[in-house]
């Protein structure tokens, strides 16, 4: 069934492209350590996520470093030549499709915009200050995707970290891209928060009082944030800069709530180790 995976995993990213920061931890998953020919993949039992051993990946019976290692030997696998493959396809199918109907407009609003994209206009975003003050001059490519950096260092660290246990590992790489993305509204939010029921069962953190207190500073930070968006919206006051730090301080609860829920979470790899270590390689299937 991954094929029909992939054809859906390549549709939803032409239709959205931020999904696009999934195709790491997919890949690392389609691993010979989980795959054998002829053999579906063993889920682990997720009553083991209540024992002490699931809070620690490298208790685990697969470590990180044994992906690390079977993504670069065996990192062309069929399993992941073909999904690749199937899902690349489908994205370009679609979106060729759409710019032979709509030209260079689409292609430009689609996909090329995001990766330049300069908007002065408040968000949440910590970059809307500095774009502000510099819009009249025209910036240099470089400049544009240097926003990049960190939102890029940060996925590949929860990829390294999590892509063992899948539906928590997106559920992280949402919710730290949207974080720290140049451009942040609350539509975004709907992003993660849609994901946030695949890992529930698996926390440690009591509503009561530690979940409380992390979904009250969000709610807060966020409402802080508005109060002074309206004073500029709405009263035409010139509260740029306080609308700036209070955007260091949401970027601020976002890392606070990632590092929370990373605490609280219990750890467990989404499929077992197979018996067999050989590989699944495009010769053995």
């Amino acid at each position: 069934h991954f094929v029909q995976a992939a054809f859906w995993y390549g549709l939803v990213v032409h239709v959205r492209i931020y999904p696009i920061i999934y195709a790491l931890p997919i890949i690392l998953l389609l691993d010979p350590l989980h795959f054998q020919r002829g053999k579906k993949p063993a889920i682990v039992d997720w009553s083991c996520r209540t024992s002490k051993k699931s809070r620690d990946p490298i208790n685990n019976k697969i470590t990180r470093s044994q992906y690390i290692w079977n993504f670069f030997v065996k990192l062309f696998t069929r399993r992941r030549v073909v999904f690749a493959t199937v899902a690349g396809s489908t994205f370009l199918v679609f979106t060729g499709l759409c710019f032979f109907l709509y030209g260079w407009e689409f292609l430009h609003e689609a996909l090329l915009y995001h990766l330049t994209r300069t908007d002065p206009r408040h968000n949440f975003s910590i970059y809307f200050y500095h774009i502000y003050l510099h819009y009249e001059r025209e910036f240099s490519i470089l400049e544009k995707l240097v926003s990049f950096l960190p939102q890029f260092t940060v996925q590949l660290v929860l990829i390294y970290r999590f892509a063992l246990d899948l539906p928590f590992c997106l559920f992280l790489q949402t919710l730290a891209f949207v974080a720290f993305n140049k451009v942040i509204t609350a539509q975004y939010f709907v992003w993660f928060f849609c994901l946030l029921p695949l890992i529930l069962p698996w926390r440690k953190m009591e509503l009561k009082w530690k979940g409380l207190g992390c979904i009250s500073l969000w709610i807060g930070a966020q409402t802080h944030w508005l109060l002074w968006g309206y004073l500029l919206e709405f009263r035409g006051k010139n509260v740029f800069f306080q609308l700036w730090m209070t955007s260091l301080f949401f970027l601020t609860a976002n890392t606070f709530v990632i590092i929370n829920v990373i605490r609280s979470h219990l750890y467990c790899p989404l499929f077992e180790k197979s018996q067999s270590n050989s590989g699944d390689g495009l010769k053995a299937e």
